[in-house]
């Protein structure tokens, strides 16, 4: 295991450990709060036992919210520096909501083009709802993962399809962006914004892996 995955499961693995601390104190089992928080009890016990690499900044609002926490209360040091979030199953109203409440300053876009068929999710409709609530936006095209590439992530062949995506990392215009996230999450709680819900099927978190 190299350092970068082994920083991860380290974060990811103090997550699960303060969650399911805080839910055995409140004398919660994992069924009632996956339902409290509205997740999957197999997601939840993913994230307790850490072996999700860093979950979704909108999954992590909706536990602490069930166990009535802040979600900085949470979250490892650092940690919450950087984080993702996908924006399936969201309208704009509710998405924006989310990101003021999980304390997000910094929308970095890592789609490859920004344009979406869900209205209010395209580029510039995007930055200008984050924008009125106060929140930057930035696009990081070359962190997009290439269309060719998407439905491997998709299907049985998702880590060929993240290994692909990690090698189209090392261009020099990848690196810069890589470099500018690390400066951004110096000063701000960054989000990650791509389509997918989970994480997991999404190139975000390789780039993720990559910031660790």
């Amino acid at each position: 295991m190299s350092p970068k995955s082994s920083t991860h499961v380290s974060r990811s693995q103090v997550l699960g450990s303060r969650i399911a601390y805080a839910r055995r104190e409140r004398g919660m089992t994992q069924e009632r709060l996956a339902a409290d928080a509205g997740v999957g009890l197999e997601s939840l016990w993913k994230v307790e036992q850490g072996h999700v690499v860093q979950p979704g900044v909108f999954r992590i609002a909706d536990i602490a919210n069930a166990l009535g926490m802040t979600i900085d209360g949470l979250l490892p040091a650092r940690a919450s520096r950087v984080t993702s979030i996908g924006y399936e199953g969201y309208d704009i109203g509710g998405f924006v909501e989310g990101v003021k409440i999980a304390g997000i300053d910094l929308v970095a876009d890592v789609r490859l083009t920004p344009l979406s068929r869900k209205q209010g999710f395209s580029k510039r409709g995007l930055g200008d709802a984050l924008g009125e609530v106060g929140v930057r936006y930035e696009h990081l095209r070359p962190l997009g993962n290439a269309k060719e590439n998407r439905p491997l992530f998709a299907g049985s062949d998702l880590e060929v399809g993240r290994e692909r995506y990690r090698a189209s990392l090392r261009t020099p215009e990848a690196r810069a962006a890589l470099k500018q996230l690390t400066f951004w999450r110096q000063d701000h709680h960054v989000a990650l914004l791509c389509f997918e819900r989970d994480e997991e099927r999404c190139h975000r978190s390789v780039v993720l892996e990559e910031l660790a």
